[in-house]
């Protein structure tokens, strides 16, 4: 265990406690952080670790407080909010930064940074949960079996239940609506616009296109200018995602957004350790190059999407503790290769195959 300094930001949100509880249990001592004294401070006695109350909109005292810090794992959302000062700050300290994200403006605000991460010698990685490890790396290794690919498309399959993190990230997506990458440029599109059948792991089953975080990161680890992210939808709910698509000027109102959010603070818990080990995730992807008429369909199956949250963010935690590479904007497969996602407790081998 070597002795460098980690905090983790946001630690008494459900995924981050999650990621503390297992640090700790590994033998890592993170210093927690966040906005909220009382919470973090519980949290922080519990765990017997130390804790510093940091507001983010505070730039010289979050830079000085990151002066000692080696590595933060950023866990405070809304990431559209937070993400983009923690940033700035890690590399105005030369701090290492990585996050959970699955925001696409996330990402794109992090490859923007690239030049003054490299600069300053540290990694920006954002994305290290389950948004967006096992599909990026699905991606990568899709690629290398089709270097020539023009066309991707990633997907997957779960039954478990939402954080209130996740579902106040979806409720910000309401009001703006789904997306897809075009020749290289992101695309907005109407909610539930593009469909199609996928037999995810499950058997086929209609599938609709979503705005998930390999929109953006997906062309940075591949190069691939066509991408699609799906999920399974019955057609009745898609017909009804639709009918949103008239509503997302009220749906992007303020007003509308704060009383979703708090209805959700008010009425949802993340799911218990029980449920999620009976729920695990089947990963899906193809790659094509039409041109040649090659393709080639990739499978995996993962734990629970926020057991792999934990696991994947401490692995590249542990991977940058001792990561002596060049700065820069990272994917998770870039830093660490597509075989990352196979290292993780519960995943199974990726499969490629020509059908």
């Amino acid at each position: 265990m070597n002795n460098k300094n980690i905090m983790i930001y946001g630690a008494y949100g459900y995924t981050g406690e999650l990621i503390a509880r297992e640090a700790v249990a590994r033998g890592h001592h993170p210093i927690l952080a966040g906005r909220n004294a009382h919470k973090l401070q519980l949290l922080a006695d519990e765990l017997n670790l130390s804790a510093m109350v940091i507001p983010l909109d505070a730039k010289e005292t979050l830079e000085h407080s990151l002066q000692s810090i080696d590595l933060v794992i950023h866990c405070a959302g809304p990431f559209s909010a937070t993400a983009e000062p923690m940033m700035r700050a890690c590399i105005n300290a030369h701090t290492h930064y990585q996050d959970i994200t699955g925001e696409i403006t996330v990402f794109e605000t992090a490859y923007s940074l690239g030049d003054n991460a490299r600069t300053a010698g540290i990694v920006l990685c954002p994305g290290t949960g389950f948004d967006v490890i096992p599909t990026d790396c699905l991606a990568a290794a899709l690629h290398t079996a089709i270097p020539s690919a023009t066309h991707l498309v990633l997907g997957f399959d779960s039954d478990s239940s939402f954080s209130p993190g996740t579902a106040k990230t979806a409720i910000e997506g309401l009001g703006i609506g789904s997306a897809v990458r075009r020749n290289g440029k992101i695309q907005v599109t109407r909610h539930g616009q593009v469909t199609r059948r996928i037999d995810f792991g499950r058997g086929t089953q209609s599938a609709v296109a979503i705005p998930w975080g390999d929109i953006a990161t997906a062309f940075y680890s591949t190069g691939i200018g066509n991408i699609e992210v799906y999920i399974p939808m019955p057609p009745g709910r898609a017909r009804k995602l639709q009918y949103l698509n008239a509503f997302r000027w009220l749906l992007r109102n303020n007003r509308v957004q704060n009383w979703l959010k708090a209805k959700v603070s008010k009425s949802l818990r993340g799911p218990n350790e029980t449920y999620r080990a009976k729920h695990k995730t089947w990963i899906w992807g193809e790659v094509r190059n039409d041109r040649r008429g090659e393709r080639k369909v990739g499978r995996l199956v993962t734990a629970n999407g926020y057991d792999v949250t934990v696991s994947g963010a401490l692995a590249i935690m542990e991977f940058l503790l001792d990561y002596s590479g060049d700065g820069g904007y990272f994917t998770p497969s870039a830093l660490c290769g597509a075989e990352l996602v196979e290292k993780l407790p519960g995943s199974s081998a990726l499969e490629i195959t020509s059908s």
